[in-house]
């Protein structure tokens, strides 16, 4: 396998399949406070598609972990993360950057401040691109070039042909299915490697509560790991919208719940931003039957 980077000897040894177990990788991360995916080969194939200097597309239900998952694949090829938030507003300065007033030695002067995309191409860091398909279908586009083998854009305000510095990646996140979110044309599409990433269920769930909350009851973290267990099971079945199985807000509610009740912890960090009050009821019928 072609690396261009300095890769740990943990993720090298996992890609190469010699000393360690995959066990004893996942371990280190959550110590770490790392991402924990349900499947190691999820990990495998996102640094497999960077390390050859592919763009990675992290495919999933809101709070499954997408942001966490970009975060600890950037601390292990020991980058920096320039991030992008889309929403209908993107444009191109959100992108690119903008032109500003200045002074120097007295004298009024128009300087380029860079945006994201233009500072992770001229450092040679990691560019996480959030919700992509929450962009306008006419934005993207502007950045097709950095995606491909090309690697560069012209800056649009400034008229610099921009060519990525060695290190530089694209790592997108999706959440498909939202009210505000387009389908992704097939251009930009193809342009990534597509990870779905699902929640995280079981014993990793219960590891991550552990090592990332203030809680440490063993009881009630097993409860809130069967709470999480019956939400995901009640999202596929479409009982309840995605939100309310967000590993994220039930992270919240342990922590809460270090402090408060578990059922008001509940209350708080997932039934009150529910919006349908059947969706309202039924989280709170599961935390009273469970705390």
């Amino acid at each position: 396998m072609h690396t261009n980077y300095n890769l740990p000897e943990n993720i090298t040894d996992i890609l190469y399949n010699t000393k360690r177990k995959d066990d004893d990788t996942l371990q280190e991360l959550i110590k770490q406070g790392g991402y924990v995916p349900p499947q190691i080969d999820l990990l495998i194939d996102a640094i497999s598609a960077l390390s050859m200097g592919k763009n990675v597309l992290l495919k999933g239900p809101t709070g499954a972990g997408k942001t966490k998952f970009a975060e600890t694949l950037s601390n292990l090829f020991h980058q920096p993360m320039f991030s992008v938030n889309c929403s209908v507003d993107l444009d191109a300065e959100s992108l690119m950057g903008f032109k500003t007033l200045s002074y120097e030695d007295g004298k009024q002067q128009i300087e380029f401040v860079p945006g994201p995309v233009t500072s992770a191409m001229n450092n040679g860091t990691f560019l996480y691109i959030d919700e992509v398909n929450m962009a306008k279908p006419e934005t993207l586009p502007l950045i097709n070039g950095v995606l491909d083998y090309r690697r560069t854009i012209t800056n649009p305000f400034t008229n610099e042909i921009i060519t990525a510095k060695e290190g530089f990646n694209v790592i997108a996140a999706i959440n498909e299915g939202y009210v505000g979110t387009v389908p992704l044309n097939e251009a930009l599409k193809n342009r990534f490697i597509v990870i779905d990433v699902p929640y995280l269920e079981g014993e990793q769930l219960k590891e991550l509560i552990q090592t990332n909350t203030r809680l440490t009851d063993q009881t009630t973290i097993d409860l809130f790991v069967t709470l999480s267990t019956d939400l995901i099971r009640a999202v596929y079945q479409g009982k309840l919208s995605e939100d309310a199985a967000s590993i994220r807000a039930l992270l919240d509610a342990c922590d809460l719940s270090d402090m408060i009740p578990p059922k008001r912890a509940v209350l708080r960090a997932i039934v009150d931003k529910l919006d349908e009050e059947r969706e309202r009821e039924f989280v709170i019928n599961l935390a009273d039957t469970l705390f």
